[in-house]
């Protein structure tokens, strides 16, 4: 006999759809102005030491790693990773996604308040991520003996609303340096006003896939609240 897991496919399916679709459109944006090399012909690389050095930035190393799309500005080592499509890249889609990780680099420098919060719950935000689905299924399956260990599964509830309070001040840190990026690109002359709203694009369908991140953590986090809920309450 099968289970079908309706809460599942009414609540979680239709964000991870979404999710989905955004991650596709990301590859496919970048694809279509990552092809056109920009007017003055900087690389994300070059493009990321010049914005870097124009904020007063001398302490953050660019680097290049394997991959396609796993940028990320790493704060701990003050170390800007660009991936091989971008960091060689001159097309208004690389320097724009280059120019976004200087943007947090920017955010660090600068002590931006979200980028702080955001970092300093990592740590219990990766033990929430590792012991909440536990959690909630160890309470679910023991509560059929004692009630108390219904208050283990809504432990692992409330570890699981950690990972999406994560996920919604990521928000705010990845508009920002989306927005600062633009603003150095604009300010420095690195881009055009065309080349600008290419790489307007492909930072806008990224930023997406963030506000998809976050739908599917509210809607587990949903759907994981109303089993354990449901189940209590048919013990009572």
């Amino acid at each position: 006999m099968f289970y079908i897991d309706w809460l599942y496919i009414i609540l979680v399916l239709p964000a991870v759809l979404f999710a989905t679709y955004m991650s596709a459109r990301v590859s496919t944006t970048f694809r279509k102005y990552g092809a056109i090399p920009t007017r003055h012909g900087l690389t994300g690389a070059e493009a990321a030491r010049r914005i870097l050095f124009a904020n007063g930035i001398y302490d953050v190393r660019v680097e290049h790693i394997e991959g396609n799309l796993n940028d990320h500005y790493d704060p701990r080592a003050k170390v800007i990773r660009l991936s091989s499509a971008t960091y060689g890249n001159n097309s208004a889609a690389a320097v724009g996604v280059a120019a976004h990780e200087v943007g947090h680099a920017i955010q660090h420098a600068k002590n931006y308040a979200p980028l702080k919060v955001r970092n300093a719950i990592v740590p219990i935000t990766n033990i929430g991520a590792k012991l909440s689905v536990p959690l909630i299924l160890i309470g679910i399956i023991l509560s059929a003996f004692s009630e108390a260990f219904a208050y283990v599964a809504y432990v692992g509830v409330a570890l699981f609303g950690l990972v999406t309070l994560f996920q919604l001040l990521t928000l705010p840190t990845e508009f920002n340096a989306s927005r600062r990026a633009l603003k150095c690109l604009d300010g420095e002359g690195i881009l055009e006003k065309r080349e600008l709203k290419d790489a307007k694009k492909v930072l806008s369908a990224a930023a997406m896939t963030y506000v998809a991140a976050l739908a599917v953590s509210l809607a587990q986090l949903l759907r994981f609240f109303i089993l354990v809920a449901s189940s209590t309450s048919r013990r009572d």
